[in-house]
This record gives structure tokens, sequence and C-alpha cells, in this order.
């Protein structure tokens, strides 16, 4: 059997979740990314307006944002017409292209400019094509948007009120929150992660966690986030991500005000109310580490 077809077969079942009149998600798994998965790792969500579908973030292959297309034509005949992005990392861009074909215009935060014209992303991309093939191949390139914004944007399309709000720098530079204010749904990106350890990398946790409670004062009545199922009780549901940022900071700042060695202070962290938690023996040092580093630039 051909390498494409093997990994065809291990594929993960994308099921849309409906969370209110026209807002729709899909949940990807709580893994790293892999050829098995086509690194379906990450959320995405669309919403069924009465011109076309708008969609919220693109999925980690272009594989997987085709099949999304084919689950959007399941629920409706309309095009899809737009792509709004909740930040550039590559498990929510790189389907962007198969959206691209399809005519659709992509919307992003302009703090992302950076990023997409940087050696980071240029390299990120060519590992992909060897860890993530075939799904991740010498076609699959970083879209540009059409559209950068640099503030606050409402949009009516087909009768529903979008409400862009930047909410970074925080995961990223370039985060936006994306709320339907009729129906009181709220996409929030990687800001909020459920039921598995966030990804840190480069993060303004300090920020990050300011924007926790921004995400807290659009009141809305379900969450989906970046990972992880959609949420119903916000404030609960955002305190894992939040009491985690926070220890992080807590144990990494005084081990770098105290110019504790890493490998000291890690030893010594008590990680045992994250320690459960996917992810967590592959993502928790290196967000320990990433934090140390922050702590020390902070004091």
């Amino acid at each position: 059997m051909a390498p494409a077809a093997a990994a065809q077969d291990a594929a993960p079942a994308m099921v849309p979740q409906r969370v209110s009149a026209s807002a729709w998600y899909v949940q990807g798994l709580s893994a790293l990314g892999s050829p098995a998965n086509q690194n379906f790792i990450s959320n995405a969500g669309f919403v069924v307006t009465r011109t076309g579908v708008v969609v919220i973030d693109a999925l980690g292959s272009p594989a997987l944002a085709r099949q999304l297309l084919a689950q959007i034509r399941r629920i409706t005949p309309l095009p899809v017409t737009h792509v709004i992005l909740t930040h550039y990392h590559a498990d929510h861009v790189y389907g962007l292209q198969a959206f691209k074909a399809v005519g659709a215009k992509v919307i992003a935060h302009r703090a992302a400019q950076e990023y997409l014209g940087s050696e980071t992303a240029r390299l990120r991309l060519e590992a992909s094509r060897t860890e993530l093939a075939p799904w991740i191949d010498g076609d699959t390139h970083l879209v540009v948007p059409d559209e950068w914004l640099d503030g606050p944007r409402d949009l009516e399309i087909g009768g529903v009120n979008f409400q862009l709000r930047p909410v970074g720098p925080a995961h990223t530079p370039e985060d936006l929150a994306i709320y339907l204010p009729q129906e009181k749904v709220l996409f929030a990106g990687d800001i909020v992660f459920r039921n598995r350890i966030p990804y840190v990398g480069q993060a303004d946790s300090r920020h990050w966690i300011a924007s926790l409670e921004e995400i807290l004062r659009f009141q809305a009545g379900v969450i989906v986030p970046g990972h992880g199922p959609a949420s119903h009780d916000a404030r609960a549901d955002l305190e894992l991500t939040r009491d985690y940022l926070l220890y992080l900071r807590e144990v990494m700042g005084q081990a770098a005000r105290d110019m504790s060695p890493f490998d000291e202070a890690y030893a010594a962290a008590d990680w045992s109310r994250f320690e459960k938690l996917p992810l967590f023996k592959v993502a928790n040092r290196m967000n320990a580490y990433n934090t140390y580093l922050l702590m020390e630039q902070e004091k």
C-alpha cells in the first residue's frame, strides 16, 4: 500500500459539532502532529450565513482543509467566502491553500506579517515537509492574507455580525478573537486550551493571562477554543490555562530572580496538578524553559 493510502486509512474522523443556529466547529486531537493524523491537532470553526460560509482557521494540512470543505458541503451548498485566522501557527494555517483554491478571502491580524516573512516560518515548513509527509509536501505553501487587520473590525456577512477583536500579544503577537454577538459564540483560538497542556512557545504569558480576562468580558454562551472541546462555562474552563501560566511564571520567575539553574528549578517544582493532562510529558519542560528565559528578561 502506498504511504499516502496507508495514512489515509488512519485519518481521524472529522465530525462537525453545532454550537448555535449558524456556527459549527471540528475538534482536533490532543496529540502532536503526525502523518497518521494528518496534523489534525487543532480546531476550526465555520459559520453558515445567508450568502456564504465563513471559516475560522484552516487546519494543519491541505488534505484536512479539503475534508472540512466536504463536511461543509454536506450541511450547505453555499460557497466558502471568507477565512478568518486566529493566528498563524502551522496547525491552524497549512490548510489555507485549499480555501484559496475555492475563492475564499483570507483575513488576519497584521502582527503576523513578521512571522510570515521569517526564517522561523521557512524552517518550520521545511521540517514539516519531512515530518508530516505526505500531507505536507513541496506543494504546500504559506498563504498571505488578502486583508490585514490593524485593529478591531466589525464585519456583516450574510446577515451575521462578526466582531473581530485583537487579544494579543499573548499566545502569538497576532491573536484574534471572533465573536458572534447575536448567538453569543466566541472563537478564541489558542488563547484557550481545554483538557490539555497549552503550547507556550515564545508567548507573552503576562499578556496572555490578561487576554483571558478579555475573553471573559465577551460574556459568551459558548467558547470554541483553539484546542479541545467547546466550553459552556467560560470562567471555569479558562482557569486551567490561566492557572498553568500563572504557575509557570511563579516558579520560573522565582528561579530567575534567585539565579537558580533551570534544571534545579524544574526538578523542584510541583507539577502534580498538571502532570496527568495530555501532552504534559511532551510540552511541559519546553514551556517551563521558555518561561524561564522570558522571566529572566522581565526581571
